[in-house]
This record gives structure tokens, sequence and C-alpha cells, in this order.
């Protein structure tokens, strides 16, 4: 599947641009309906079923509660005042049954599809361990491609429509184009519906200058993928698979190289999705803000992922955190600890639910729980020290200094490149291994160097490309717009470019004799 997956996500949309612009504007979003649904099965077969399952209980258990409120509201216009709260309550149960029916059925196919073999072994692993004699037995599944984003975003929706943020669509095709849309369907962002649900559905016809304007942003994705990401996984994997036998500088350079992969691989493939949405005039939101120039480890995933972290904070922080028995714990332990620490640590609590639910949402491992538990404990402590050492900032009088914000930034890479290790960590124990050995053994011989897989060529191309994203993100983070700059250029200057992207993309990609094919990361997950 990783050479279909490569070759439709590359090149699929060349084709939907075409047969999208030769149908009238009310046509239009229902070919792109139709070419995603495509795209899906192309890559996942007959699991374009489940994307279905999920669009039409998303979509029937929204009108559902729709109708449960338009009761509800004429029930409350003929009622006594004294009955108002009974005839709410009993309307919010069951818009309650009907979000916990919808909200099984979706979260029971993804437990089955990327969780049920990692509980069935572990439980395994207990009952061997006490003599239980008897073992459960699994299906070996292959996951609907982009399951556990199209499940969020669908969630998304629901909880949106249960708490009347937003109301029930009742056309059934943009409900069903918002979760379908094939540019995000792998990777993301997880959009709301409130972000791309009426853009996605106008159907406007694709202007010269928004395709420019995308294919300048698809370019740069492509730039950052192919010839940096791609070039950078045969040292990954080298030290990834071999770490017993390289010193803890050489294993230090493959976390930090795989950090840079990860980073190139998923920002370049948010820079093809926005390039495509604004192809077709659709607003994507985001998911990258410059996340390596952030000052502790909560401002970078406020930074990096944006679209899953804000995902986690309204639908998984808020609402542990604001429930009654939170609540209770709060008030107490205000009284008990002050204002600034009582909050504080029951809000740890309901971090903690997130950062969980954060690490297995990446994948079924227990690298992946160790990493959700890692930023866990890390933005805990940041969390708590965060005052008193502001307070001491103030009192040296060098909170505005760069030196300080500088210092800040290195800590935060750091923190993030141990973090990535435990990620890409084949086993937690490869991971405390790895770790160790960068703490403590120094000694680098010349035969490690040399082994890596990149030769020279390949480094200086690497530097080059580097030092490229680096000023770009330097231009961006101070607030300048490269690509409303380069709009202003004249036209020979702004070819220039394009054409030295392209011809960078073809010349120095990772493609070819001597490379493997490394499709989009996050497609795995």
């Amino acid at each position: 599947m990783h050479s279909v997956l490569s070759k439709y996500y590359n090149y699929f949309f060349l084709i939907v641009i075409v047969f999208y612009n030769l149908f009238p504007k009310k046509i239009r979003p229902y070919v792109l309906l139709l070419s995603s649904l495509l795209f899906f099965y192309l890559l996942s077969g007959w699991r374009v079923l489940f994307i279905l399952i999920t669009i039409i209980t998303i979509y029937l258990s929204t009108l559902w509660m729709k109708k449960i409120d338009d009761k509800k509201n004429i029930e409350l216009n003929s009622c006594n005042v004294d009955d108002k709260k009974s005839i709410k309550e009993k309307y919010k149960r069951q818009k309650r049954l009907v979000l916990i029916l919808c909200l099984i059925i979706n979260v029971f196919f993804l437990f089955i599809f990327k969780y049920l073999k990692f509980f069935t072994i572990n439980i395994n692993l207990l009952l061997d361990l006490f003599n239980a004699g008897y073992e459960f037995n699994y299906l070996k599944l292959i996951a609907p491609i982009g399951i556990s984003f199209y499940t969020l975003q669908a969630l998304s929706y629901l909880f949106d429509v249960y708490n009347g943020k937003i109301e029930a669509d009742k056309n059934f095709f943009r409900v069903a184009l918002f979760m379908a849309f094939f540019p995000s369907i792998m990777e993301g962002p997880i959009t709301r519906y409130s972000d791309t649900a009426e853009n996605l559905f106008e159907g406007n016809k694709i202007t010269y200058q928004n395709l420019c304007f995308g294919l300048q942003r698809i370019l740069w994705g492509l730039f950052k993928k192919i010839v940096i990401a791609d070039r950078l996984n045969i040292l990954v994997k080298t030290v990834f698979s071999g770490y017993m036998e390289y010193s803890g500088p050489v294993i230090f350079l493959g976390a930090l190289s795989y950090t840079i992969m990860l980073y190139m691989d998923f920002s370049g493939a948010m820079d093809v999705v926005c390039g495509i949405g604004n192809i077709f005039n659709v607003n994507v939101p985001e998911n990258f803000k410059q996340p390596f120039f952030s000052k502790n480890i909560s401002e970078f995933w406020t930074r990096w992922h944006i679209s899953l972290g804000t995902w986690f904070k309204d639908y998984i922080y808020y609402p542990t955190s604001l429930s009654k028995p939170m609540k209770k714990m709060t008030n107490n332990l205000r009284k008990l600890l002050g204002n600034h620490y009582g909050p504080l640590l029951s809000g740890t609590v309901a971090l903690l639910v997130v950062w969980l639910l954060n690490g297995l949402w990446h994948g079924a491992g227990w690298t992946y729980i160790l990493f959700g538990l890692y930023h866990f404990v890390m933005i805990s402590i940041g969390n708590i020290t965060r005052t008193p050492f502001n307070k001491l900032y103030v009192k040296l009088n060098i909170q505005n200094s760069k030196i300080l914000k500088g210092l800040q930034i290195i800590k935060t890479v750091f923190l993030v490149i141990l973090g990535e290790l435990i990620f890409r960590a084949e086993t937690v124990g490869s991971a405390f291994i790895m770790i160790k050995k960068i703490f403590t053994n120094f000694k680098v011989s010349s035969w490690e160097v040399s082994s890596l897989g990149l030769d020279v060529p390949d480094l200086f191309i690497l530097i080059v490309a580097l030092i490229a994203i680096f000023v770009i993100s330097v231009l961006r983070e101070k607030g300048i717009s490269v690509r409303e700059k380069l709009a202003n250029k004249n036209i020979v200057f702004r070819w220039f470019i394009y054409y030295l992207l392209i011809f960078s993309i073809i010349v120095f990609g990772a493609f070819g004799p001597g490379y493997a094919p490394v499709d989009p990361i996050y497609a795995d997950f």
C-alpha cells in the first residue's frame, strides 16, 4: 500500500483540478466529494465503508439532537416557569444518550482497528504472568487510512452540535465533504465544521491567482519533505536500528535528525494540504507556527500540531477540569494550597488524562504512552515552576533578556528532541538505553561517523536547505509574510524563485538510486 499511497497522494489532486473546473458551480462540491471518496477507496479499498459509516452516524445523530432541541423549545414556550428546569433536564438526558450512542459506534471502530491488538497482547501477557492458562486471540486488521484524523474531526462536529456551538447541518453532502475532503484525510489538520464546511461547498471556480498561490505552498511543502525529510531518513533508520553500536553524541544526532525529519515531513504535508486548499479557495487552518521558537514545552504544543492540541484542550481538558468532581477538588485545594497551586494541582489531573490520550492517539504502543507521560511531566514541571522563575527573572531584571530567551529556546528544543527519541524508539527499553547513552557515553569513533549513510554532498544539501528553512521561519516569527513579499516582486524574480524550488526538488530530492521511498509519517497514525 505504501507505493500506492505515495503515488496517489502526490498526483491525484491534479486530475481533480481539471474535472472540478469543467463543471458548473453547483456541481463542483459533488465532484470534490466523489473525488475524495474515490481517493479514500484507492488507498483503503473496501474500508471506505467505515468513513461512510462515520459520516452517516454523525449526520443522523446531529439531526436527532436538533429534533430533540426543537421539541424542547416547543415545550418550553408553553410550560409554566416552575417546570422549565425539569423539561431542560429531560431533553438534556435524551441528547446525552444520542451523544453516547454515536460515540460508542465511532470509537468502537477506532478501537478495533487501532488498539485491539495492543490491548489483547498486554492482557495475554498479564494472564501468562498469573499462569491463567488462557490466551485471547485477535484479528489482524489493517486500519482505514486517516481513521484517527477523520474520527476526531467527526467527534468535534458531534460535540459542537451537542453543546449548541453550531447548528446541525441538514445537508448530508456538505457534512460528508467536510469529513472526507481528500487533501486532509490522511494527516489532517483536524478541522472544525465552522472552519471549512461552508468554503468547501461553495464550489468557487479555481482562479489563476489561487492556482499560483496554492502551487507555491505545495512546492514549499514538497521541498521540505523530499529534499530534507526523506534524505534524513537514511541516518535516522541507521541510528535507531543499531543504537547499541553507537555512542551518545551519535544517538543524539540521530534523535535531532528524527526531530527535524518529523517536522519537515509533517509540516511539509500540511503545506501541501493548505496549498490544495488555496487552489480550491478553502481556508485550511494552519497546523504549525514556528514551534522551535518556543520558550517552554507548553508553548511548543500550542505551535506544533495545533489542531490536535486544540481538540484535546476543548473536548478533553476543559470538560474534565470543569466537571463537578474536579470543581469540588479545586475548591478544597484552593483553601489548602492557595489560589495558584490549588487550581493548578486539580488541573494537572485533567492534563494527565489529555496526555495519556494524546500518546495513545499517536499509536498503540508503550513508547507512545511514555511519550505522552513524558510531555505531561515536562509541562507539569513548567506549570509549577513558572511563577517562581518569573518572579526571579523580574528580581534580576532579565525578564526581557534576549540571552534568557535564547537559553529557554535551546532548553525547549533539547527536551523536545528527547521526547521525539522516545516517540521513534522501537521499545521503551531501547528508549531508556539511548537516553542513558546520551548522558554517559561520549566517546565517538571514526567508524560511527562514516557508517551513517550520508556523504558530503548530502550533508551540504541538508545544511543549505535547513538554512533556507531557518531564515524563512525567522521572518515568519517576526510577522513578515514571505509569500506576500514574493507576490509584490516583479515576475522575473518570482519565476526565478519558483524554478529554483522546482529544480531543487528534482535535482536534490532524495529519490532514485540509493534512496528508499518514504511515505508521509503521520499517515500511519
